[in-house]
């Protein structure tokens, strides 16, 4: 009886602890590969396994754009990006970039990349990175204004992020440095190093702020300007990996998402964690586990995600 009782207090426990979204939207049903939020979060920019790239209007409820990467409907896109301004979007596939007006649903751009693609970032101008599986990171701008190839990793490069302007951007690899560097001449600026391989790094739009993640549970976030530490994420647990990471509330804070359904808001200044949510998992889903693609503060009161589950969610602070 008291094992049973046990039981129940534990069960409640977790369902407190892990309530549901006050509002949820099932985007699409498709297997899908990648997905982004716009940071005002009016839009979803998702890859689907057998409809193309759809951007979602999220005021609307309906799908504003429906793009082909490539020559069949047949998504090969493995990742997405959205400009903070949501003038432009880039989808990415192992070979290939492409770059996209928001206004029109144009395309304004596409690059064959020189070597297998790993992760890509926009800024408000059009400008792109694209990290690369040679350690060497892509710098371009639309309408073949520029291009530069940054060579700082030893190894290669699985996450990318970019200053709104454009000027500045931050890149992390399997060598375990985080690189920061002037997008017009590849010149570098600081250089951080983690314990183990880059997962996820992210800059405030404005640049002073960087962050990045390894493998094993280790985040951290640095002054731009100075290489100054900031604070370390208070993690308490041996491992822990993030999916996608924004800055949110004027940089104060920073919210993160994990490959196993997690959702969590921190305090910059003390990396101590404010907040934990987890998305769900569909109940006609095959698949029990979630990637959480993209976060997002649309207003002071709510935080919202996108998972591998097709979900759209939104909670209130």
């Amino acid at each position: 009886m008291y094992r049973v009782l046990l039981m129940v207090f534990c069960s409640l426990f977790l369902l407190a602890c892990h309530p549901n979204a006050d509002h949820s939207v099932v985007l699409t049903a498709d297997a899908t590969y990648s997905a982004t939020l716009s940071q005002d979060g009016q839009y979803a920019l998702i890859s689907t396994a057998n409809n193309g790239v759809q951007l979602w209007s999220l005021t609307e409820n309906s799908i504003k754009y429906h793009w082909i990467h490539g020559a069949t409907n047949s998504s090969n896109v493995f990742d997405t990006a959205i400009a903070n301004n949501s003038a432009y979007a880039a989808t990415l596939s192992s070979d290939s970039l492409a770059l996209w007006d928001l206004a029109t649903g144009q395309s304004v751009g596409w690059w064959t990349l020189p070597s297998y693609a790993q992760s890509v970032a926009v800024a408000n101008n059009g400008h792109a990175l694209v990290g690369l599986a040679d350690g060497s990171v892509m710098s371009l701008k639309p309408n073949n204004q520029g291009l530069i190839q940054f060579l700082g990793h030893q190894e290669k490069v699985n996450s990318v992020a970019i200053s709104d302007d454009g000027l500045v951007a931050l890149s992390g690899g399997n060598d375990g440095q985080i690189r920061l560097w002037q997008t017009q001449t590849g010149q570098p600026l600081q250089q951080w190093q983690l314990s183990s391989r880059i997962t996820k790094v992210a800059l405030s739009g404005d640049g002073k702020l960087s962050f990045a993640g390894d493998i094993t549970g280790n985040a951290a976030i640095w002054l731009s300007s100075t290489s100054e530490s900031v604070s370390k994420l208070a993690i308490y647990r041996r491992q822990m990996n993030f999916s996608t990471a924004r800055f949110v509330n004027k940089n104060t804070q920073i919210l993160t998402g994990t490959p196993s359904k997690e959702v969590f808001l921190w305090q910059v200044s003390s990396g101590e964690r404010i907040k934990r949510w987890q998305v769900q998992v569909t109940k006609n889903s095959q698949n029990r586990g979630a990637v959480v693609y993209s976060v997002t503060q649309p207003t002071p009161q709510t935080v919202s995600s996108v998972s591998s589950q097709g979900l759209l969610e939104t909670w209130q602070l």
